[in-house]
Parts: structure tokens; C-alpha cells; sequence
């Protein structure tokens, strides 16, 4: 989708959340400004509102982006991201003593190294089994939930074993912030990540490999010079232990415990970040401040203009079927066109 239609997306999408207020009886115009507001009011409000909820969209979004691109669908970004946030907290808790490079470091390895985990069993079935990715990924989703209320009431609660939630982790495994806010390096670290698969994608045969797996497993197998099991396998890793380490990010950058709805579904809010930036890594980055945007209007209109902050979602819901719709008629289009250059009916 060009940038001109997902501005479209959007307008059509706050047309929609602004007639739904009126409808429900709330001030729309008022509660439009409290998202404006309190996405981008204040620099305050871009810094430590906006940027930090948009990290954890753009990591896990990189992720889906790659997963997609070599042809799986990967909807068990929030296990992964959970699966993640369990091992940086327990590494988090065990690294007192050592320099802060040392500990951030191995608390994000251990969160990749989780991610990656967590992702290896919907990839041994699919290609032991040939169960499909979308059921596997998506139940253990519901298994790495019910994983995080178990250690946070078990082995990781607390000293004082009142709280469901873990203790802070090491002081050295937090990561810096920006004076006078609460970003985090983790902003820089998603940047980064952008970039690496931004060149991984464009410049690299491996990423010409994962294009033409994704286009077409099958057809990039009868060349005899691709083996797209292993292309599909390798990208479901990578975005695993991307979304792992956006639950290492996020632990080690703003919460620095483990606690139940840790994620307010980032793992889900970002498969609509990578559709809309039509799995784009640099286009990623735009889309995840902009629903990092809207995460964070969302809590300033509820606050201020007491409208429930779930009508977010109807912004969201919109963007996505705008862009599934235009993809849809993009896809007959160019059918119709193939269709016609081999003069054969459409």
C-alpha cells in the first residue's frame, strides 16, 4: 500500500472511532483532542507515552514482517513475547554484581533464546507433521499465559509472596533512559533492527531466497536451488526471537518485573503494524509509533474525556480491513492483467 493509502486507512479509520462517540453519546471532538493530546501533546507525551509503547510494536512487527515474507504466519507473537519476558526476568534477577553490558546483554540473549524456543514447536510440527503454523503458534499463545500466572505465583513471585508479580530485576540489567523521560535504548535497539532486516531483505541473496519463498514455496522449490522448508524455518526462528526480545526490551526497560498482562496484546497490534507497513522494516518503524500513538491516546482519552479506551480498537479494526480490502484488489488487478497479457479470460 502506498503512503497515500494508509493515510487513507487512517482518516477512514478516526472517521469511524469519531462517529462511533457520537453515536454513543460522547463528545467526539473533545475525545479526538485527548488522543491528540496524549499521544503527542507534549514532548513528554511523544517520549515516554508514544515511543515507548511503539518499541515493543516495532520489534514484534520486524518479527511478523519476517515470518510473513518467507510464507508463515506467525499469530504467536504474544506467547513468544511472553516466552521472552519470563527468561529476561529470571536473568534480570540473577546478574547483581555484574557490569551493565554484561548483564542487558545476557538478559536479551536470554530472551531471543526463549522467543526462539517457544517458536520451535510450531516448527517441528509443521514440518514433522505439516500441522499448520496459524493453530500451533496461536494455541501456545493461550499456553505461555497461563505459563506466566504459574511462575509469577511460583518460582519468580516476590520475596514477600503477597503480590502475583516478581521482583525487580538487577539495577545493572535496566536500560538507560533519555534525560527526562521514560524512552528507553530500547528505541534505538528497534531502529537498528529495522535497518539490519531492511538490508537483509534488499541486499542479501539469503533475503532474495526468503522473497521468492514467500511468493511461492513451491516455485522457488522446482528451481532445484532454494529449499524452502528450511527458508520458512529459519524466518519462523528469527521472528520468534525478535518477539522474544521484545518481551527482554520491555522488561528490562519499563516494567523491570514480570507480572500477568504484561503485553496489553502487543503480539496482536502488531500484526496490524506489519500489515500496514506491508511488511516493510522501515516502513515497520512509521507504523509502530503510529499505533504506539494511538496505545498511548488511548489512556488520555479515557482519562480526560472518559471515553473507554477499547475505542481504540475501532481505529485499528478499520486500518486493517482498509488494507486487507486494498490488497485483495490489488491482487485481481494484477491477476487480471497477467490474465490478459497471456490472452486468456481474467
Amino acid at each position: 500500500m502506498r503512503p497515500s493509502g494508509s493515510a487513507a486507512a487512517l482518516a477512514l479509520g478516526l472517521l469511524a472511532l469519531a462517529l462511533s462517540l457520537h453515536l454513543a453519546g460522547y463528545d467526539a471532538t473533545a475525545a479526538l483532542g485527548s488522543l491528540w493530546q496524549g499521544a503527542f501533546g507534549s514532548w513528554y507525551a511523544l517520549t515516554s507515552a508514544t515511543l515507548v509503547r511503539s518499541v515493543p510494536l516495532i520489534i514484534i512487527g520486524l518479527g511478523i514482517a519476517l515470518a510473513f515474507r518467507g510464507g508463515a504466519l506467525n499469530i504467536g507473537a504474544e506467547g513468544q513475547f511472553y516466552a521472552g519476558a519470563i527468561a529476561a526476568t529470571w536473568v534480570g534477577l540473577h546478574v547483581a554484581g555484574h557490569p551493565a553490558p554484561v548483564a542487558i546483554a545476557s538478559v536479551w540473549a536470554a530472551a531471543v533464546l526463549a522467543g526462539m524456543a517457544w517458536v520451535a514447536v510450531p516448527i517441528l510440527l509443521k514440518l514433522r507433521f505439516g500441522v499448520l503454523e496459524v493453530i500451533s503458534t496461536l494455541l501456545l499463545n493461550f499456553v505461555a499465559e497461563a505459563l506466566v500466572s504459574l511462575v509469577v505465583q511460583g518460582p519468580l513471585q516476590e520475596r514477600q509472596h503477597i503480590y502475583p508479580q516478581s521482583d525487580s530485576i538487577a539495577p545493572a540489567a535496566r536500560l538507560p533512559l533519555l534525560p527526562g523521560s521514560r524512552l528507553h535504548a530500547g528505541f534505538a535497539l528497534a531502529l537498528l533492527a529495522a535497518l539490519v532486516l531492511w538490508y537483509l531483505f534488499a541486499r542479501t541473496h539469503w533475503g532474495f531466497k526468503l522473497r521468492a519463498v514467500g511468493a511461492g514455496a513451491r516455485a522457488a522449490e522446482i528451481t532445484g536451488r532454494i529449499d524452502a522448508r528450511r527458508i520458512t524455518a529459519v524466518a519462523l526462528l528469527g521472528s520468534g526471537g525478535l518477539a522474544g526480545l521484545a518481551g527482554g526490551v520491555e522488561v528490562s526497560g519499563v516494567s523491570y518485573a514480570l507480572f500477568q498482562n504484561l503485553s496489553p496484546g502487543y503480539g496482536f497490534t502488531a500484526i496490524a503494524v506489519a500489515l500496514l507497513a506491508r511488511l516493510h522494516p522501515l516502513s515497520v518503524v512509521a507504523t509502530g509509533i503510529l499505533f504506539g500513538a494511538l496505545e498511548a491516546g488511548a489512556g488520555a482519552m479515557q482519562r480526560d474525556a472518559g471515553v473507554p479506551a477499547v475505542a481504540v480498537y475501532v481505529v485499528e479494526s478499520v486500518v486493517i480491513l482498509v488494507v486487507l480490502l486494498v490488497d485483495v484488489d490489488r491482487r485481481e488487478a494484477t491477476a487480471g492483467r497477467k490474465a490478459r497479457a497471456m490472452r486468456l479470460p481474467a
